[in-house]
């Protein structure tokens, strides 16, 4: 069986990647012509998920030409997508590279005011696309004027058509986590944020996540750790996987590659433990790409090779 995955994304952004010599204050710094790609958390999960095959609808707030071109932007690469029309202008993220040094600059902006009741359109048409076999990704983070119980009423719309919801941010969780989502995935600095304590890795975090898991905040947790891969726990398991050692160009992407690869294999209805190998080996696989640009399907298939099972922690 083929899940459909809806992704939601609230808060996208037209990412803007170019490159300068060196970054220095007071100059003109002359730039390499720039590459537009669509973005923003649910929008860049959808199109790993598109490029390994699955089937997405991107659902996502648009407003102004910037709005206008990343919609074209995710036509363009064929994906299925449907947009809530806000008054205020999405925004626009700028990454550069600095080639003398190799150091990435990352600017990213708030993003634009979505009123009350635009959020409630957003949520309403999500609820006209759900259906009980759906995987629902909840996914970036939340703009201005959209209150902290946003994703606890996504919560309460996918209880309402019965299916389950992967919450993949960091902002106005704690309401949805009261409810209980099916997957919560956190970066370990987000995990230390939630948790309000340091944690060591792997032993504590995922005593942490156990924890969650024991309270019936989620199924399923996973906390990600850049170059230590990512672990998973469930009620019955806890299991860590280290990545591929790779030679990295940019880190951007690689966190929307692993949620969209796990999607992939969770809408198969495959096992935890395949879908953390495949998440593992996207993100690897984003390394390997320049500036804003994801995983592709051809370096995940080699990877995947490289990339053992998950063991036991």
């Amino acid at each position: 069986m083929q899940r459909r995955i809806i992704t939601l994304t609230p808060n996208p952004a037209l990412d803007l990647w170019t490159t300068t010599d060196v970054v220095e204050p007071g100059h003109k710094l002359r730039c390499s012509a720039p590459k537009l790609d669509a973005g923003g958390g649910g929008v860049n999960v959808s199109r790993v998920i598109h490029r390994l095959g699955g089937d997405t609808l991107a659902l996502f707030t648009v407003g102004g030409g910037i709005g206008h071109q990343l919609a074209a932007e995710v036509e363009r690469e064929g994906i299925a997508y449907d947009s809530i029309v806000i008054a205020n202008e999405t925004r626009m993220s700028v990454h550069v590279d600095e080639e003398r040094s190799g150091d990435l600059y990352r600017f990213v902006m708030p993003g634009p005011v979505v009123s009350a009741t635009e959020g409630r359109r957003l949520l309403d048409r999500f609820a006209a696309e759900t259906t009980p076999d759906v995987l629902a990704v909840a996914s970036g983070s939340l703009p201005p004027g959209l209150d902290q119980v946003f994703w606890a009423d996504l919560v309460d719309e996918a209880a309402r058509a019965g299916c389950r919801i992967l919450l993949d941010t960091s902002n106005g969780i704690a309401a949805a986590l009261d409810k209980g989502v099916f997957l919560l995935r956190q970066d370990h600095d987000e995990a230390t944020r939630l948790s309000g304590k340091d944690m060591d890795w792997p032993g504590e975090t995922a005593d942490w996540a156990s924890g969650l898991v024991a309270r019936g905040a989620a199924e399923i947790v996973i906390v990600t750790h850049g170059g230590d891969g990512a672990l998973m726990v469930t009620a019955s398991e806890r299991l860590a996987l280290a990545p591929p050692q790779v030679e990295a160009l940019s880190a951007v992407g690689a966190g929307d590659s692993f949620m969209g690869a796990l999607c992939v294999e969770l809408a198969r209805d495959g096992q935890p433990a395949d879908a953390l190998r495949l998440a593992v080996t996207a993100a690897t696989a984003a390394l390997l790409t320049p500036g804003t640009e994801l995983c592709s399907k051809e370096d995940i298939e080699r990877l995947l090779e490289l990339c053992p099972a998950p063991e036991a922690i």
